[in-house]
């Protein structure tokens, strides 16, 4: 595990996302055990992930520093156990446009839960920009209008709540062939309509990303693009 958080830090990751998620596996104890290793050995933000709001708690308990909660969504259970939590760990949360009805396949329903979710989150004493949206991406092989429903919420989300926006870069990619080329495609064009801080490999999103922000206008003469290059 430390040699792959070794990794990821340097191939450029910002935050690390820390998921102890496996059959048999206590994340209640095992979760906040990961956090006081990672935290041991290097300098980095991290984002708990875990389902289990009471793991999320203890590592949150034992983390050092400011770290974000991947995730709540909007289902009155998700929200009535992880914001407070929140509020009192001083921690940043991921609200995933999903609710008591599921997912639904309409961008501007999405919205309304992201907005559902920032409302109840600032209600509870959690700032604005501490609440990042997932506007969820979903596998364009179960269906062909996934990625421009995401897409679509990617654009109104930043255009109506300004939010920053995550997601799970290579979701979208499940069961078909030469899913990189189809992450890459997806993530330019997400960070196109507004997506700031994916979740994914920075060994393979990181060169669509810097090539993105340059032919965007985001990297004043390739200084950035150039840097990272000559860095490999």
């Amino acid at each position: 595990m430390l040699e792959l958080a070794e990794s990821q830090i340097r191939a450029g990751a910002d935050a690390l996302d820390v998921n102890v998620g496996f059959p048999g596996v206590d994340d209640i104890k095992l979760l906040p055990e990961t956090v006081k290793a990672i935290q041991s050995a290097f300098d980095i933000p991290l984002c708990l992930d875990s389902p289990n709001p009471k793991a999320i708690e203890a590592a949150l308990k034992a983390a050092r520093g400011k770290c974000l909660i991947n995730s709540v969504n909007g289902e009155e259970a998700s929200l009535k156990a992880l914001l407070p939590v929140a509020r009192e760990y001083g921690a940043a949360i991921i609200g995933l446009c999903m609710d008591d009805d599921g997912i639904t396949h309409d961008p501007e329903k999405r919205v309304a839960i992201a907005e559902k979710i920032l409302e109840r989150a600032v209600k509870s004493g959690i700032r604005q920009e501490d609440v990042i949206i997932d506007p969820l991406a979903m596998a364009v092989s179960a269906d062909p209008n996934a990625c421009l429903v995401t897409l679509e919420t990617i654009r109104l989300v930043r255009q109506k709540l300004g939010q920053n926006i995550t997601q799970g870069a290579s979701n979208i990619s499940f069961g078909l062939p030469d899913r990189e080329s189809l992450n890459a495609a997806f993530m330019a064009l997400s960070i196109y309509n507004g997506l700031t801080c994916p979740i994914a490999n920075p060994e393979k999103i990181t060169p669509i990303v810097r090539a993105t922000d340059l032919v965007l206008g985001r990297d004043d003469f390739a200084v950035r693009f150039v840097e990272y290059f000559q860095s490999r």
